[in-house]
């Protein structure tokens, strides 16, 4: 089992939320830390955590950025880390599982399943202080859940003029 470290230039955690009804807000956290326990040969072993910097969503408009960030939805004075934890692995597919783990969210830790899609390992070059220090194995990753924003004590909304509300479910 090799032991990966995510490397925060490639790696991020994004979100997409239903927003007026008609459009969809889409957003992401680019300062994402953890580590994976991975074999290839043997998938269903594996094991990730994850810590995501809440205080890094950009959704590319500064104000919605303030209220996101805000006692509103993610409290991120209050709650500045966003962690998951992975506690099984079941396999769907030659290259695809669910990993069943603990969100935490707002200090509420609840389960969730996360989709995973292995896209392979490859050799890329490495360079450190301008030195070539070879090549470096790479294995990629991509992985989608849905969440319920209720289930994380996110409960701000406002309705609409004609009917629905402003902000509906989180992907």
């Amino acid at each position: 089992m090799s032991r990966w470290t995510f490397e925060p230039r490639h790696t991020a955690a994004e979100f997409c939320v239903r927003h007026m009804m008609v459009t969809y807000v889409r957003g992401h956290f680019k300062n994402v830390h953890g580590t994976l326990e991975f074999d290839p040969e043997a998938p269903a072993m594996a094991r990730v955590e994850a810590v995501i910097d809440a205080r890094g969503l950009w959704s590319g408009e500064r104000d919605r950025d303030t209220h996101l960030k805000g006692p509103d939805f993610l409290n991120v004075e209050r709650f500045p880390e966003i962690t998951f934890r992975g506690r099984r692995v079941r396999l769907t597919g030659a290259n695809e599982a669910v990993v069943v783990g603990d969100l935490t969210l707002r200090g509420v830790t609840r389960s969730i399943n996360l989709h995973v899609r292995y896209l392979g390992q490859w050799q890329t070059p490495w360079w450190e202080h301008g030195v070539d220090k070879g090549p470096k194995t790479r294995a990629g990753f991509a992985a989608t859940a849905r969440i319920n924003r209720h289930d994380y004590g996110v409960r701000w909304n406002s309705a609409l003029d004609r009917g629905g509300v402003l902000v509906t479910t989180w992907r």
